[in-house]
Parts: structure tokens; C-alpha cells; sequence
């Protein structure tokens, strides 16, 4: 169903071009592009939560409040695009690296899983943003080596005028 107007110009014509071969790769199969969107998007979530796991940042540390704050931004970005979609703002756009699977009229299946993608994302650099500053930026190796060792009360620079007791 077209909504007047809710593509292209105020005269309601669609000025925006079909996608051409610049789209697709020379010699490629359009089925096996259908899905690179949404594998680069898994992709990308696998390398998120890889770092999560090493540096125990979200769901290693606490995984209920990750999963309700990852959860709770997905469904009101979701929300937010059915929204735009309801009132013409929003439309999917065609593209030989997306499924082409709708979820309901103009909401693809990628939205859901970007947005989900999205939500992790900027969990995961916010907590890693505050453990940098927390720790002033050193690194564990050298936060743990002797440099950063207290003097113990038998060193010379502890005693008064600098000589052994």
C-alpha cells in the first residue's frame, strides 16, 4: 500500500534510484548476497560479545541488568521505528544484501538484529569507556609489575636522611 507522498518529493514521485549492477558484485549470485547484511551484522554481535567475554564487561559481569538494558533499548528503538514507520517517515529500502524477510509492512528482519546490535554495542564501549578511566588507563600487566609497587618501610628512600637503619 503507497502512502502520498511519502516517498521521494512533495509531489509524491519517487525520484530515488532502482539499485543498479554498481550494487552487486561483478559475477555474483543475488541469493548469496541476500543474506550479507544480516551476516555481517551476526558477525559484528560475535566480535561484541567475544570482547565482552575477555574483558568481562556486560553480561560476564552482570548479566541480568545487561539483558534488561540491552533488551529495554531494542524494544523502544523498535517502538521508535514502528512509530516512524506508522506515520511514513520510515520505509524499507531495497537492496540486493538484505533477506527481503518483512517482519510487518516496511520492517525488515535486519531492523530487529541492528537494533539489537546497536543496544550491545554501546553497552559494551560504555562500561569498557569507564573501566579505562577507572583505572586511569594502565594496563593489567603494568599495574601488576613491580613500578607500581609500594616502597617497602626497609627502603632507603624511607628512612630519614636516606641511609640503611
Amino acid at each position: 500500500r503507497e502512502r502520498p507522498g511519502h516517498r521521494g518529493t512533495s509531489d509524491g514521485v519517487d525520484r530515488r534510484r532502482a539499485p543498479g549492477p554498481h550494487c552487486r558484485g561483478v559475477g555474483t549470485d543475488p541469493s548469496m548476497t541476500a543474506f550479507a547484511y544480516l551476516a555481517g551484522l551476526l558477525l559484528s554481535i560475535g566480535a561484541i560479545v567475544l570482547i565482552d567475554v575477555r574483558w568481562r564487561l556486560a553480561f560476564r559481569g552482570a548479566p541480568g541488568a545487561s539483558a534488561l538494558a540491552v533488551g529495554t533499548g531494542t524494544v523502544l528503538l523498535l517502538l521508535w521505528d514502528l512509530a516512524g514507520i506508522g506515520f511514513g517517515v520510515f520505509f524499507r529500502g531495497e537492496s540486493p544484501w538484505a533477506t527481503g524477510i518483512v517482519l510487518a509492512p516496511e520492517l525488515p528482519l535486519e531492523e530487529p538484529v541492528f537494533l539489537l546490535f546497536l543496544c550491545y554495542l554501546s553497552l559494551v564501549c560504555v562500561l569498557g569507556i569507564e573501566r579505562m578511566l577507572r583505572h586511569g588507563g594502565r594496563s593489567r600487566a603494568r599495574s601488576r609489575g613491580p613500578a607500581t609497587a609500594a616502597p617497602s618501610t626497609g627502603d632507603v628512600a624511607s628512612t630519614p636522611g636516606g641511609r640503611h637503619p
